[in-house]
């Protein structure tokens, strides 16, 4: 038992921590999941325990409506409906429930080390590839070197980045940069079943860091294959394969014929993903008319409506997802912070979400980070300052200013509704914003290039995993260009900071250094629906919207 955890035992004693923070860390450090249920339960004498799902019916097909996206490379996966459909086919290290705890996958177990800077992860043995070759570390290595590897462009590098070091380079126009790669000796293979990492500074939630999409294992031959799971699908260990793929239109997804799998076998026969277009109410009609027996995601605008229909249940999770409408530091207006802050000023954040998301989640602070994310530091919320506003926009010169805004919908019509209310509320102070709404698709391929534009972001258990993939320098995803050596350190302190109140007292600084910067309008945080016919069985909603198939029975 790693030292850290009669720690944190004394704190959930004295109320300093909750039970599933508790959980959610003890899991980190290596503790199984039911034994750290036990643990809290036996603490707080509350009798908290995991409980196991109980058996459905094996066989049958379940089909689900969602977008059928092109998926290449999951290491460079940048939507989640690319990795549900990959998910079934491919296995992660670890597996992170909807109840945010992470869980051993196709590695078996972890030990971390005293002071969390060296990490050794068993694999399971016996894990075939559906080329009928067993995993080992030799394939895990190969997988976290790509990761890692600029040429990838991985998001992965913004987790990962205690195992990344900086060197120089030069973009493709031959401009000095610095360059990020992973750091030499990082990543060892002790034997055959056992890899280690090696961090430059310690990381409590790298198990978590497992389970992020991108973050599929496939087969060590995957480049020299054509770098494609959509037409190699036996590079990877999941149950299932693929019998049809067509880009918008139809992923199916059949037990692999013949195969050895590893774990308990699923219940589904099959897997059907029906790609119903942008208009929600098409995904909800096909729902109601027995064409699909789940949705993905249900939009606020068909909630009623769903609620309404017989034998359709609606699930629902708070989460951290939400719509940041954040700006290009470096680009013109945006590169005057006075501008920027002016932009926040006049935001009313409070009105914006009951305008656009009906009050369904919590109100943003402008810094990304989630009231529900166990490291948040709590802050008062954001005031609207229309005449602090108007004087900075004076300041800059910036009396008669027009912007433009970039909206794609991904994840439904609240993201335009927001950028909308921000459209008023900047009215008031004198900056025409004009919106542009864009097919989700189209907003896809340019959704990091924009000057001004609103990006739907999905759910991640802690919020350091979040700024690490948005906010650190030169990171893949790093789409605002945001550059703070200041903020890079102190996110850095706090991913090495075991003790949890002492972690948010460093995500405080993190929170107001964001704010302070000014690089986004972060009206509020989401609470996200799904919906399924009764039909289906055993299924939770995740937050951050994943399928995880592999319990769920569909019965008549």
């Amino acid at each position: 038992m790693h030292w850290l955890i009669p720690e944190m035992g004394e704190q959930l004693r004295n109320g300093q921590i909750s039970r599933r923070e508790f959980v959610q860390t003890a899991a980190l450090l290596g503790v199984s999941a039911g034994a750290a249920y036990a643990m809290a339960g036996k603490i707080t004498g509350t009798g908290m325990i995991a409980t196991a799902q109980a058996q459905g019916k094996k066989g049958g097909t379940l089909r689900c409506a969602m977008q059928v996206q092109e998926m290449t490379d999951p290491a460079t996966f940048d939507w989640t409906e690319k990795s549900n459909v990959a998910r079934h086919m491919g296995e992660y290290l670890t597996i992170t429930g909807a109840d945010n705890v992470t869980r051993p996958y196709l590695a078996e177990s972890w030990e971390p080390s005293d002071d969390l800077k060296t990490w050794t992860f068993n694999l399971r043995k016996g894990v075939l590839f559906g080329n009928g070759q067993e995993m080992t570390a030799d394939d895990v290595v190969y997988n976290v070197q790509r990761w890692l590897a600029p040429e990838t462009g991985s998001s992965i590098q913004g987790l990962l980045n205690s195992m990344v070091s900086e060197s120089d380079g030069k973009d493709k126009d031959g401009k000095p940069i610095k360059l990020k790669k992973m750091t030499e000796g990082a990543i060892e293979k002790v034997d055959d079943h056992t890899v280690r990492f090696h961090l430059n500074s310690p990381d409590l939630a790298v198990p978590e860091k497992m389970y992020h999409y991108p973050a599929l294992i496939v087969h060590r031959s995957f480049d020299d294959a054509g770098g494609d799971i959509s037409k190699t699908p036996e590079l990877m260990t999941g149950p299932y394969t693929l019998s049809e793929f067509s880009v918008g239109e139809k992923a199916s997804l059949i037990r692999r014929p013949g195969f050895e799998y590893w774990g308990e076998a699923p219940l589904l026969d099959e897997i059907v993903y029906i790609d119903t277009g942008e208009d929600a109410a098409a995904g909800l009609a096909a729902l109601a008319s027995d064409q699909v027996d789940a949705i993905y995601l249900l939009d606020l605008t068909t909630l009623e409506a769903a609620e309404a229909i017989p034998g359709i249940k609606v699930s629902a999770a708070n989460t951290a997802q939400t719509g940041v409408i954040r700006m290009q530091v470096d680009a013109k207006p945006f590169d005057d912070i006075r501008i920027r802050q002016a932009i926040q000023l006049a935001s009313n954040n409070q009105a914006n979400f009951e305008a656009s998301h009906r009050g369904l989640g919590s109100v943003g602070e402008n810094h990304h980070v989630c009231d529900c994310q166990p490291d948040y530091s709590p802050m008062a919320k954001p005031q609207q300052d229309l005449e602090k506003a108007k004087a900075l926009l004076q300041a800059a010169g910036a009396t008669d200013l027009t912007v433009t805004c970039n909206v794609g919908n991904t994840q439904g019509t609240w993201e335009q509704d927001s950028v909308v209310a921000l459209k008023q509320d900047l009215a008031k102070v004198g900056i025409n914003l004009e919106v542009n709404v864009m097919p989700s698709a189209q907003y896809w391929e340019v959704w990091d290039k924009a000057d001004f534009s609103l990006t739907s972001w999905t759910h991640r258990p802690l919020a350091t995993m979040l700024l690490g993939l948005a906010y650190r320098t030169g990171v893949p995803w790093n789409e605002s260009h945001y550059s703070n050596p200041d903020f890079d350190k102190t996110l850095t302190d706090a991913e090495s900071t075991f003790d949890l109140n002492e972690r948010r007292k460093i995500m405080a600084k993190c929170q107001t250094t964001l704010q302070d910067d000014a690089i986004m309008v972060q009206p509020f945080f989401r609470a996200v629906m799904s919906a399924h016919s009764d039909k289906v069985k055993g299924y939770q909603t995740h937050p951050t919207l994943y399928h995880q198939w592999n319990k769920v029975s569909i019965e008549s």
